[in-house]
């Protein structure tokens, strides 16, 4: 086996009995190297099943293999491994690298996921890409090998300060940005280029030293892996924190339906046409809510000023009306999103509301900037019913806007 030197921070990788590991770094950190060439000696001691996870993989056999193979040759091992589309076994001892995403082209793999026996190490990585902290604890929950030491890794480009990863493992340990260390049962391992300048490009360095003057801020969160307060490629930037305006006479409520994984949102609207202002209010923002509860809830806060409901539930909505909401569903069409984005960016708008002040921080669009990410969107989405019908719909008979 030929060696393979890594930088003394990862060498809790190799010792630590910690079972999370929380593996953070920039561009150029080599942190995905490292693990992957620590999984691979992980197969040489038995009774060693790792479960490799991205949020979406849709062919490991196309991705992430070919890099281990790349590792293993390196490591002039790669005669002593079977390899499969979806998985790697070591010959000598049986321990195996099984791949798979946790989203792919037949749904959610995470009830699949949870119940690959034998498990004893956890790996998700690009695990910024998870939003839902539920599928990470379902697949954790099922490393309890009795055989082998069972750990987590999570391997991660940081992204804002809002994600789960962030709440969990940093804000609420009371952990710095770029510790490195052990904290009760989690090792921090945070690296940068720097770490890994001997393996880099000339070409690559120059780019990242132009940066750092060019572009101070990106520098900051691409390079050296510092958190963000705000996503990159926010869908609204002409906003700020205020009171809400309840003077003024253009004024309704929008309602945006969720249940046991999304929130019930109301929010309250109003516009003044006039200076291009709007201001919004956020007055509830819960999981796990019937009918009832948000009967009882809207009725507490809105009374019966009218409300633009999500027009996906008519059951719910004409139960909420035969309740005595005054009540009516937006108009969603082909394009309807992006129009009500495209409306609302012409207005400075006014936040009263802490999840409202989270979703504008972290609304983004897509990677191909045609789109918004669906996420982060149920006070948005909310905001943006009552908008619309404010500024482009006519009332409907037998609806009213209380003034």
């Amino acid at each position: 086996m030929n060696k393979i030197e890594l930088h003394d921070k990862y060498q809790p990788l190799f010792n630590s009995k910690s079972r999370y590991f929380v593996i953070t770094g920039g561009r150029g950190s080599g942190k995905s190297f490292a693990v992957t060439i620590f999984l691979a000696l992980l197969t040489y001691a038995e009774n060693n099943r790792t479960l490799f996870t991205r949020y979406t993989m849709s062919s490991a056999g196309m991705s992430i293999i070919p890099e281990f193979l790349e590792k293993l040759g390196l490591m002039g091992v790669e005669s002593n491994f079977e390899i499969t589309k979806v998985d790697i076994k070591n010959r000598s001892t049986d321990s195996s690298i099984y791949f798979s995403g946790i989203k792919t082209a037949s749904g959610d793999q995470t009830a699949k996921l949870k119940s690959i026996s034998g498990v004893n190490t956890f790996v998700l990585d690009e695990a910024e890409e998870l939003l839902d902290e539920e599928n990470f604890d379902k697949i954790d929950f099922s490393i309890r090998s009795k055989e082998a030491d069972n750990r987590c890794l999570l391997v991660l480009n940081p992204t804002t300060k809002e994600h789960w990863i962030y709440q969990r493992f940093f804000q609420n340990r009371g952990i710095p940005d770029g510790f490195n260390g052990t904290v009760g049962d989690v090792t921090y391992i945070h690296t940068t280029y720097l770490d890994n300048i001997e393996n880099l490009s000339h070409s690559f360095v120059s780019q990242i030293e132009e940066m750092k003057v060019r572009r101070p801020d990106k520098y900051k969160h691409q390079i050296m892996g510092g958190w963000l307060q705000k996503a990159e490629g926010v869908v609204f930037t002409d906003w700020q924190i205020g009171k809400f305006n309840k003077d003024m006479p253009l004024r309704c409520w929008g309602l945006d339906v969720g249940f046991s994984r999304d929130e019930t949102v109301l929010t309250e609207v109003a516009v003044d046409k006039q200076r291009k202002i709007i201001w919004v209010k956020e007055h509830f923002y819960k999981k796990g809510l019937v009918t009832s509860n948000i009967h009882d809830l809207c009725l507490r806060h809105a009374g019966k000023e009218l409300i633009v409901m999500d027009n996906s539930e008519p059951r719910l909505l004409s139960e909420l009306n035969t309740r005595g909401l005054n009540i009516t569903p937006c108009v969603k069409k082909k394009g309807s999103i992006i129009a009500g984005i495209s409306l609302m960016q012409d207005y400075n708008i006014n936040l009263e509301g802490e999840n409202l002040v989270k979703e504008f921080n972290n609304y983004v669009w897509d990677l191909k900037g045609v789109k918004p990410r669906d996420t982060y969107n149920h006070g948005v989405d909310s905001m943006r019913y009552a908008i619309e019908y404010l500024l482009v719909r006519t009332n409907p008979k037998g609806m009213y806007v209380i003034r």
